[in-house]
């Protein structure tokens, strides 16, 4: 027996309750009870008309040839109302073409994955950190406290500027960091759908931190050379869920703009945004944050949907800066000394508590079956109308999603996700993955996470995915998926493709950190 059983003679002077096992035979009998009550609401409807169905078929085998025939002769004298009803039924399936949103489909979308010069293990973190002579001793042994529970791997990604001895962070290297991961990750997505620079219409470039003159999206039209009415978008200071923000922003611009192409790049840059201070709540992002981006090509042409991957289903997005206390605990600024740095308040995980609880109450009634909810609204109608203590119901958003991303912001954001939404292991495996093997990459770590549900070959036509993100601001925003074939991942060109068999990892509560 494990070494949680009781012990089976206590002390006297101890006297102990005996600890019962969970009643498993219960718990599987109440799974089934729930998974019954599901697929029962879930086809409800189909119960319900099946016997109607059963009375009109009864009712169309008496008719006659001679019944028939007398319809007909109706019609034939009644002309200009066969001829009215033929109008507005033409009238309105036109209005309905023409008024209904356009769908997006994700053509495909690629990872970059820096060379491997640029890997950065734990202990030349520390190292290099060490060398700059920036961090008190004090300090130091904090960043490696927090690398050590971060959940970041040995092969995590640093620009040059910033591993070298002394680092050299710059205007010059951080425009070259910003090509390198832009560049590399559009080279690929260009090679892997066949589309030319040209069938571009619609450019967004988000990223965070780095916004130089002339703009990020403006290196890209200038290095592809892309056409003259190209609609340009760079969005700045919006945080790690900038990525969705994008995908919506395009989502929008598609339904303008007929039978064209967007490019989505979302990144974020690490060059000019090293925190070379003291302030603690500021050195976090450094024991964080890695070098990563991604590209995605999304399109309204239907003839694309053939070979597109995905089609956009929802977007929600939620905002709480109205709350002063949302507002600030994401900021850029500078410390005592006069640093910049980015600062990440105590009371974050409260704050993107509140942001996802707004968030999916927006989106349950857009996902979920009617059997939960159902189930949601009885509770709520039992503790507000007749005042019953009962836990709220969460509903069970797997019935909804077969695939999870969840931005990979930090481990103890993927545990309280895991808790809350009542997630399995498989489910949080790409999150958990993606931070250990390319930490916190931003907007597009939700991209590294959906290829390497791919590289797995996990999704399936008709799944759906569900991507979720956290930014300052604050704001919590997701994007719903919908497989539209099956991603064989012998096909597959991504990041995770040459070492997928190697995960997924065990990923302990503590890895400690030698000495630099």
């Amino acid at each position: 027996m494990d070494s949680s059983a009781p012990n089976a003679n206590p002390p006297a002077s101890e006297p102990t309750q005996p600890r019962r096992l969970p009643d498993f035979l219960q718990s599987v009998r109440l799974k089934y009870v729930k998974l019954g009550y599901h697929h029962l609401i879930s086809h409800g409807m189909y119960l319900l008309l099946s016997p109607l169905m059963a009375l009109v078929a009864v009712q169309l085998s008496t008719v006659s040839p001679g019944d028939l025939a007398g319809l007909w002769e109706q019609l034939r004298y009644n002309l200009v109302s066969v001829l009215t009803c033929s109008t507005l039924l033409v009238f309105l399936s036109t209005f309905y073409l023409l008024t209904r949103p356009r769908p997006v489909y994700l053509v495909d979308f690629a990872c970059y994955k820096p060379e491997p010069e640029r890997r950065c293990s734990r202990q030349t973190f520390m190292r290099c950190s060490e060398a700059t002579g920036s961090f008190t001793d004090a300090n130091l042994d904090f960043q490696r406290k927090i690398l050590e529970r971060s959940g970041l791997g040995e092969d995590t990604y640093l620009p040059p500027a910033v591993l070298r001895v002394p680092p050299n962070p710059c205007m010059d290297e951080a425009r070259k960091e910003a090509s390198t991961v832009m560049f590399g990750a559009i080279d690929q997505l260009l090679e892997k759908t066949g589309v030319r620079p040209k069938d571009i219409g619609i450019l967004v470039v988000n990223c965070s931190l780095f916004n130089p003159t002339p703009s990020l999206s403006a290196m890209v039209v200038n290095h592809y050379r892309l056409r003259g009415n190209v609609a340009s978008y760079n969005l700045g200071g919006m945080g790690c869920s900038a990525g969705l923000l994008s995908i919506d922003l395009a989502k929008d611009l598609l339904q303008v703009h007929r039978n064209t192409h967007a490019l989505v790049i979302s990144m974020e840059n690490i060059t000019l945004n090293w925190y070379f201070g003291n302030d603690r709540s500021m050195l976090v992002s450094n024991c964080l944050f890695r070098m990563g981006g991604a590209a995605i090509l999304l399109s309204n042409r239907r003839a694309d949907r053939r070979r597109a991957k995905y089609e956009l289903v929802h977007t929600v997005r939620t905002h709480k800066g109205a709350d002063d206390r949302c507002f600030g605990c994401v900021a850029q600024g500078e410390d005592g000394d006069g640093k910049v740095g980015v600062s990440l308040s105590k009371d974050l995980m409260a704050v993107a508590g509140e942001a996802l609880k707004t968030n999916i109450t927006t989106l349950g009634p857009l996902v979920l079956p009617l059997s939960e909810q159902l189930l949601f609204m009885a509770t709520l109608v039992a503790k507000k109308a007749f005042k019953a203590k009962i836990k709220p119901y969460i509903p069970d958003f797997k019935l909804a999603f077969e695939h999870f991303c969840i931005h990979a912001g930090g481990r103890a954001v993927l545990d309280e996700l895991e808790k809350n939404l009542e997630l399995t292991e498989w489910h949080m495996e790409p999150s958990r993955m993606t931070l250990h093997r390319f930490g916190n990459t931003s907007s597009s770590s939700l991209w590294y996470e959906l290829a390497y549900s791919e590289a797995k070959g996990r999704i399936s036509r008709r799944d759906r995915i569900w991507q979720i993100a956290f930014g300052s601001g604050f704001k919590c925003n997701s994007a719903v998926w919908r497989a539209l074939r099956t991603v064989s991942p012998e096909t597959e060109k991504n990041p995770w493709m040459d070492e997928i068999d190697d995960f997924p990892v065990e990923v302990p509560k503590i890895s400690k950190v030698g000495n630099a």
